[in-house]
């Protein structure tokens, strides 16, 4: 691809330089964007893993892939629109195929269509409690109508009072109000009686009851526990009730969610030894206790038993025997792993701790879940938008009633796969941009010596790389994960669709590809992390950056599964935490209610958001953790400490890296010729 570089870049200076300053012990050569293969895998194994003087645009192909597919979902948009679908989703349409609010033209074959019904701005269903779950529609005659019923109609003549004070006819277009109560065919034209009271729904232009009782039978088949409306209006109400109690818990968990991140670092090491020792005990007990029971079998007489109980103790024994010898290895297993992991279990403390006050240099990392947050809610919203006005989108065609459907056909059919393809690619593009600036963030301050030399914000540097750069390697990274997505998800989809109809072989085939492509999907989400987090330090392509992390990742296996594990249920006890607190709260709160005893919808709703906003904000403290390690892996890789190669490294990693060379030489005799590890560099602070 081509070179891009920074104003001022490869400019000769006596001074120390900060780290977009720094210069390559060996710049790579520019490499090919789109492939995995080519000069780019020769190169690997020469290159200094070193902040590059200059960044280079990584994966241009892909960024201009990713444009192109971009201006597809605009032009889909534009499409809809162009074609009246989104004047159909706003203003709505009877079943004559007229646009309320607007003046129409004629559909062959249709009668009552191109009205002009620019004062009638609101659709009316006749029957509007005639839900078809189905195909998820009202099963009803819809006109468009000056105003909604504001209170309940019981009679034809009220009915007709209504049209002839407000101007509004509820019944079909065939009828004058004065025919109301004389025309035979009002039965079949007008609504069914009795109207219930409706208001019209903002910017949707339609009349919907006010009473949601109308709406029971839907409720219930989507809410199985509803057994009757009452239960469903006190569920509500309890809400409504309660509202300030929940804004104010879900604002406690914000808050628990942030302390938890700042406290972690001074917690991480205690946590880790007391789940160390509760799972030794645990195993050793467990097992004792299996050949306590089988001893206490053997030795128990057997002279009362009759031939059957005789039977059933000799099972039992033999039961105990191999659940004892199971458990036995099982604890020498556990144990013998637990000491070959014990210095990469001191090693996930280290980098807790490090992570820690990677947070108190860069505060600005807190925000980034409510930045990646807010772009998501706005994407989605733009997309359900455009999911709406391709509901309505197509040509109209009379059915067998003489009303009009608007049906899609030739290229419009693909238009939804391209759009739910658009959902997973841009959601996973913008997940992997916020791992990309994390990435960059955390990278700057690594590899920063002097940490009073940071940039004023390391976050929105990392920014302006990412989109100056490397936004070609976030698009073919977010574009790998949904080519495996996607298949997941349709055979999901599938699995639902033939449920209880599929043979048992079929069933369980389909159970393990779904099952096999999550983990594929998990692993590469993992690798593509650290491919971003190489591609922020040496600013190459995405298939040479996955390379050079899965190398590194590999030569330390058993320190990324013991961080990966141990780390891991670290935060999900934190998570765990934050919701115990919040929901403990939310009783405490909610027993001084004494007007509302139904506290299950309001605890469920809390305790879900708990431990959303808890995963969000931990997540990126995993994430962080993540960055650290590789480059902590690579620090020790290519330097060892030693005039022209000191460690970046902070002063809580080089204390694990001493004592583990110091426990080398022990183990040696004392003999080997380890180097002495040197400092930093003058003045470099540890904090």
């Amino acid at each position: 691809g081509r070179r891009c570089r920074r104003p001022g870049a490869g400019r000769a200076t006596g001074k120390p330089r900060r780290l977009d300053a720094w210069s390559p012990r060996q710049r790579p050569s520019p490499e090919p964007a789109m492939g995995c293969c080519g000069s780019a895998a020769s190169q690997s194994s020469k290159r200094e893993w070193k902040p590059l003087e200059d960044r280079s645009c990584t994966d241009i192909p892909w960024l201009l892939l990713f444009i192109l597919f971009c201006i597809g979902m605009g032009l889909i948009c534009g499409f809809s629109i162009a074609t009246g679908a989104a004047a159909r989703l706003t203003s709505g349409y009877d079943s004559y195929g007229n646009i309320c609010g607007h003046k129409n033209v004629k559909i062959e074959g249709i009668d009552n269509s191109g009205l002009d019904l620019t004062e009638k701005k609101y659709v009316f269903f006749l029957e509007p409690c005639n839900v078809d779950l189905v195909h998820r529609k009202i099963k009803s005659l819809a006109l468009c109508v000056s105003a909604c019923p504001r209170n309940e109609l019981k009679t034809l003549a009220e009915v007709q009072k209504f049209a002839e004070t407000n101007g509004s006819t509820l019944c079909s277009y065939e009828l004058k109000p004065s025919e109301y109560t004389t025309d035979s065919r009002a039965a079949q034209l007008c609504p069914k009686l009795p109207v219930p009271e409706s208001a019209p729904i903002p910017f949707f232009h339609r009349c919907a009851p006010v009473n949601i009782s109308c709406y029971a039978k839907f409720a219930e088949a989507l809410i199985t526990f509803v057994s009757d409306s009452s239960v469903l209006h006190r569920l509500i109400s309890g809400v409504m009730t309660c509202r300030e109690i929940i804004l104010g818990l879900c604002l406690l968990s914000l808050v628990l969610s942030m302390i938890m991140m700042v406290i972690i670092r001074y917690i991480s090491r205690v946590v880790v030894w007391i789940l160390t020792i509760l799972v030794v005990l645990g195993s050793l007990g467990g097992t004792g206790v299996l050949w306590w029971l089988y001893a206490k079998q053997r030795m128990s007489p057997s002279d009362t038993l009759t031939v059957d109980q005789l039977q059933i103790a000799k099972d039992n024994r033999q039961a105990l025997l191999i659940y004892a010898i199971a458990a036995t290895i099982f604890t020498v297993i556990l144990l013998l792993i637990m000491l070959v992991m014990r210095k990469r279990v001191a090693l996930t403390i280290a980098l807790f701790h490090v992570a820690g006050k990677v947070f108190i240099h860069l505060p600005l990392l807190v925000f980034q879940p409510f930045w990646t947050f807010f772009a998501l809610i706005l994407f989605w919203i733009y997309w359900i938008m455009v999911l709406l006005f391709l509901g309505t989108t197509g040509s109209p065609v009379g059915n067998e009633q003489g009303f009009v459907e608007f049906r899609v056909a030739g290229l419009q059919r693909y238009m939804w796969w391209y759009h739910i393809v658009g959902l997973v690619w841009i959601s996973e593009f913008i997940l992997a941009c916020q791992q990309m600036t994390v990435a960059g963030a955390v990278v700057t301050y690594y590899f920063t010596r002097e940490k009073r030399n940071l940039p004023f914000t390391p976050i929105l540097a990392s920014v302006n790389r990412l989109i100056c750069y490397h936004l070609g390697t976030v698009a073919k990274g977010s574009f790998i994960i949904t080519l495996v997505k996607i298949p997941r998800m349709i055979l999901m989809y599938i699995h639902t669709q033939v449920k209880g109809k599929e043979n048992a072989c079929a069933r369980c085939i389909l159970k393990a590809c779904i099952c096999c492509l999550w983990c594929l999907e998990k692993c590469l989400t993992y690798l593509n992390q650290n491919a971003y987090t190489a591609t922020a330090i040496n600013s190459t392509n995405f298939c040479t950056s996955a390379k050079d992390a899965f190398v590194i990742l590999v030569e330390n296996a058993l320190r990324v599964a013991a961080i990966n594990t141990v780390g891991d249920f670290m935060l999900f006890l934190g998570k765990v935490l934050i919701v115990c607190s919040t929901g403990l709260a939310g009783i405490m709160l909610l027993n001084y209610r004494q007007d509302y005893t139904v506290w299950v919808l309001p605890l469920v709703i809390v305790c879900l958001f708990a431990f959303l906003v808890a995963h969000c904000f931990l997540s990126i403290y995993e994430m962080v953790v993540d960055v650290l390690f590789l480059c902590f892996a690579i620090d020790t890789k290519y330097n060892d400490g030693s005039p022209g190669k000191e460690f970046y490294m902070d002063k809580v990693l080089m204390e694990f890296v001493e004592n583990s060379r110091k426990a080398m030489k022990e183990g040696r005799g004392g003999g080997a010729d380890g180097r002495e590890l040197k400092p930093m560099a003058s003045g470099t602070s540890s904090s």
